[in-house]
């Protein structure tokens, strides 16, 4: 299986989704998390990313008969590499890109679900700009921001008050 038909199904996305900037998480805990998917749907997605090399199982324990595991993200197996032979034709692609896109609008509808400020006070923006530049160009904007991000996907301790967030991009020419 490529790694984009592993990742860009609308249930594995919102696993990882909601794996991301977590040191590890239970199955149990994306159970609560993902409470619209069957368990059965999920532990059967839970599986196939373990498979892949996307999840890694840290431990499992038991707890009233049943295992319990904890999982862990890897990072480098979950995204996808533009490269990648599933994304080659553009109905792929355009089915991976809407999964992407509906895994950011359950991520909004559980912000608004949960109790929460005003979009403002929590710092929510959706925004889309037009800028001119070269390839060369942007490909040095990408790695400004790759690099402004990586001190806090990295670090393993949080201060006081931070919050997970979830950053998505999309980056495409419109000529």
């Amino acid at each position: 299986m490529t790694t984009s038909t592993l990742l860009l199904h609308p249930v594995r996305l919102r696993i990882v989704q909601a794996m991301l900037g977590r040191e590890q998480i239970t199955t149990r805990e994306l159970a609560e998390r993902l409470g619209d998917v069957a368990p059965a749907t999920l532990y059967r997605h839970v599986a196939a990313l373990v498979d892949g090399g996307v999840i890694e199982v840290v431990s499992e324990t038991r707890v009233r008969g049943a295992s319990e595991r904890a999982l862990r993200l890897n990072l480098s197996r979950a995204s996808v590499d533009p490269h990648d032979e599933g994304l080659a034709d553009d109905e792929r692609a355009r089915a991976g890109f809407l999964a992407y896109l509906a895994s950011l609008a359950a991520a909004f509808d559980d912000y608004l679900a949960a109790p929460r400020s005003t979009l403002e006070e929590d710092l929510v923006g959706f925004r889309q700009v037009a800028v001119v530049a070269t390839d060369d160009e942007w490909r040095a904007v990408a790695a400004t921001i790759r690099d402004a991000l990586l001190p806090l996907i990295e670090r393993s301790e949080a201060p006081d008050g931070a919050r997970r967030r979830i950053l998505g991009t999309v980056s495409l020419p419109v000529d």
